[in-house]
């Protein structure tokens, strides 16, 4: 069962992503992120909860607990079957069949080239960094409200993304990034925290820029129900996301996660094909969420919470 440590972070951070849901509504999205980026005491202790989830009680029940996996690990797995055992060849062979199939001519060369080789990494959200353990990262750890010196401070949403190589300013914090320049994009935990579908998809088009042709995007998205309970949300972002160039090359329902990878690639018309394919399909038009199709706002105490703290073992269901 989670200690009142754990769920008290736990509902502390469900309340402001359901705060700034409820303001968008009420404000305008632009607006209501503008004002949640301007408030730094409610984004430390934000970072200061989310902390101390991820450190104090996430990571220690995966060392405990030999079922469930942490997400971290897990992209760290990937993509050591992506890039050093060589995988990304094995998509590289089938999209250049597609390419065939549809008379689309790939350039000579066009392709990552950093196979058995460090990894840029960019780690949107990451709070604390927890990706720095990996040598074969290179990581960039970037959050709206760092937990640790180590992270930029960075507005993805708002994030220009330039020609030229982009620099940091005297306060540690980016607001550009060079196009083309990451092998990976990690989304942990992020999209939820967006108040809105245009706001979704614009982090997941500013990573197809930011991604160098065949890099990849990782999504990790929570959710402690059945592998069927939102399959219809993960198959439209799926959907989406095709329209957009990235292709999903992997997917796995963990415990209390959605963890899925898309891959650039060599040509949007590649993964625009499928989408072509499966228009027809039962797929939400927009870039949603479960919780966008909550009516009222909800308050969790914890005197009723308790009755929940399974749900929290392994990873907390605070987005619901």
């Amino acid at each position: 069962m989670a200690s009142v440590d754990h769920l008290a972070s736990s509902d502390f951070i469900k309340t402001v992503h359901q705060r700034l849901r409820d303001e968008s509504k009420i404000l305008g999205v632009e607006e209501a992120w503008k004002k949640h980026c301007q408030d730094e005491e409610n984004l430390k202790k934000y970072a200061a909860a989310m902390h101390n989830l991820a450190e104090n009680h996430w990571e220690n029940n995966y060392k405990i607990n030999s079922k469930p996996t942490s997400r971290i690990a897990w992209v760290h797995q990937f993509c050591q079957i992506y890039f050093i055992e060589e995988e990304l060849l094995k998509y590289r062979q089938r999209e250049n069949e597609i390419a065939d199939k549809i008379n689309l001519k790939i350039g000579v060369g066009v392709g990552i080239s950093t196979i058995n080789k460090q990894c840029r990494l960019l780690d949107v959200g990451s709070c604390y960094n927890p990706f720095q353990k990996y040598t074969c990262f290179d990581v960039l750890p970037i959050d709206i409200a760092p937990a640790i010196s180590g992270v930029y401070k960075c507005d993805f949403i708002n994030l220009h993304i330039t020609l030229s190589a982009s620099s940091v300013n005297d306060n540690l914090e980016i607001t550009e990034l060079q196009q083309q320049s990451f092998d990976v994009v990690v989304f942990s935990l992020l999209l939820e925290y967006l108040p809105s579908p245009q706001q979704r998809l614009l982090a997941c088009k500013n990573a197809y820029k930011l991604l160098k042709t065949e890099g990849i995007l990782f999504i990790i998205t929570p959710d402690s129900k059945h592998v069927g309970a939102n399959a219809k949300t993960m198959k439209s972002w799926r959907f989406l996301l095709a329209k957009e160039g990235f292709s999903r090359i992997k997917y796995e329902k963990l415990a209390h996660l959605h963890c899925m990878v898309f891959r650039k690639c060599l040509s949007p018309e590649i993964s625009q094909r499928w989408a072509t394919l499966h228009k027809q399909d039962n797929f939400y038009s927009e870039f949603v969420i479960p919780q966008d199709f909550k009516q009222t706002k909800q308050s969790t105490t914890m005197s009723n919470i308790t009755c929940e703290a399974t749900l929290f073992d392994e990873l907390p269901n605070f987005f619901e």
